[in-house]
């Protein structure tokens, strides 16, 4: 058997490369929507993939199950549990609790673990050549390293209303009916890791067993003594803030996303001729500098993505696709950082780089607005700025500026009722915590129209300027 984990640092998501090496047949698991990593190891293993599926319809990136099924004849395979409202929307086998799901001598049997989603699926997986019992657990965002999969999800980013209590019941109970059920030797492979907003605590390792979570995790000593509504009410204390984007990950997952095939080449655009895009507002220039150089100056009405690492993570941020239709223009240092740019883009639906510059030659760069620590009680004083804190409402609780009201970077562009009206003047003085998500949220609210004013040094700027002595001339 061949099991290798695809892990994708800038959403924190796992995905699983599954082979029988005998007969040369493989599944992947939760596949991501560029796939050429999955071909890539099918072409090195000399294997061909014959099934794919997913654990769930995910909220945090767009699945990746329908490109690689179309692009390898492979047969898809999702849930058939949840109920009505939970059915998927295209052509796929479907499976129900119990189903198997054979890959030459490997067996893959779907169990039905409610609570994060009501379809939740996990997967046990046995090597027919070696035993006939399961090994390994493809947990999905069932159990994560030290953690469970959140059950607010669909209340903070699908329009649900109080699900996420009958889903925290519902996760306890697949806890004790599936997963404690297993022996403590089975290795578990979750679907994320730490940095992922499907839980609050996720692990940084890549795999755990069922014994030491049975052991160890936070939540073992709840179902060791039944304690249904304690295990209820830690689990939904302290939940991160969801990004506006996973309600449309949700919709987009469940109809099935659209399939993207081959790609074109990107155009490279310069010059005059980008500038007279830019000025017709036939396009939106994507600026993927560093949030220093973006601060020193950078064209107008320009997006700011940090580079490729977090390139899904923040371009769903500032740029949404239901309601933003130009085709997007990147600053990138060649065609080739620009494609990395795109495989990450499409991991979140967002389909529309076309093209890429070089170069900001030619183009009028203007300065972010800005206001030091010292100066800010002044500046709001006298402009009757607000002050936002972009960061999640728990780092707002451990400590904020005070005054300022706290709108995640994920939502913000999404909840501009909550900021002044743009047509009245009024500054939003914005901060995170050091001022790479800043720079990222300001660059969307600018273009949408509202005078943003960011925090020099954020809150760790403001928060070293408070501890400064008074008598040293800073305060």
């Amino acid at each position: 058997m061949l099991l290798e984990r695809l892990y994708d640092e800038d959403l924190a998501q796992a995905s699983y490369f599954i082979g029988c090496q005998k007969t040369g047949e493989a599944v992947v698991v939760d596949p991501r929507r560029d796939i050429a990593d999955y071909l890539a190891l099918a072409d090195k293993h000399g294997m061909r993939i014959t099934a794919v599926t997913e654990t769930h319809i995910h909220g945090d990136y767009l699945s990746g199950t329908r490109e690689l099924a179309a692009a390898t004849g492979a047969t898809a395979h999702v849930s058939g549990e949840g109920g009505a409202d939970w059915q998927y929307g295209f052509a796929a086998e479907r499976l129900h609790d119990g189903d198997q799901l054979r890959v030459g001598n490997l067996v893959l049997q779907a169990r039905h673990t409610p609570g994060h989603t009501p379809e939740h699926l996990v997967f046990t997986l046995t090597d027919g050549a070696f035993t006939d019992a399961p090994g390994y657990l493809l947990s999905g965002d069932l159990v994560f390293a030290g953690d469970l999969g959140r059950p607010d999800l669909l209340d903070e980013a699908a329009g649900g209303l109080d699900t996420r209590y009958q889903g925290a019941k519902d996760l306890f109970a697949s806890l004790k009916r599936v997963f404690l059920t297993l022996p403590d030797h089975v290795q578990v492979h979750p679907a994320h890791g730490s940095g992922s907003a499907c839980g609050k605590a996720l692990g940084a390792v890549a795999s755990t067993t069922v014994g030491y979570e049975r052991l160890y995790a936070w939540w073992a000593r709840y179902l060791a003594e039944d304690d249904e509504a304690g295990f209820v009410a830690e689990l939904l204390e302290g939940q991160p803030d969801a990004h506006a984007y996973f309600a449309r990950m949700k919709r987009e997952n469940r109809q099935g996303p659209v399939v993207l095939g081959p790609l074109p080449a990107l155009e490279r655009v310069e010059g005059e001729a980008l500038r007279a895009r830019l000025d017709a507002d036939e396009a939106v220039l994507l600026d993927a500098r560093d949030a220093a150089a973006v601060r020193a100056g950078s064209p107008a009405g320009a997006l700011h993505v940090p580079g490729a690492a977090k390139a899904a993570s923040y371009v769903a941020w500032v740029y949404d696709p239901e309601t933003e239709h130009r085709p997007l223009v990147a600053l990138a240092a060649d065609a080739e950082a620009a494609e990395e740019l795109r495989a990450h883009f499409v991991r979140v639906g967002v389909d529309a780089l076309t093209g890429y510059t070089t170069t900001l030659d030619g183009l009028d760069l203007a300065p972010a607005e800005t206001v030091s620590p010292a100066a800010l009680e002044d500046f709001v004083a006298a402009t009757g700025a607000a002050v936002v804190d972009v960061r999640n409402r728990t780092e707002h609780a451990a400590g904020h500026v005070p005054g300022s009201t706290q709108l995640s970077g994920g939502r913000a562009l999404w909840h501009t009722d909550q900021l002044p009206d743009p047509a009245s003047g009024t500054p939003v003085v914005t901060y995170c915590q050091s001022g790479m998500r800043n720079a990222v949220v300001a660059s969307a609210l600018r273009r949408a129209g509202h005078r943003v004013v960011q925090l020099e040094g954020s809150y760790a700027g403001w928060s070293a300027w408070q501890q400064q002595p008074a008598d040293a001339g800073a305060r």
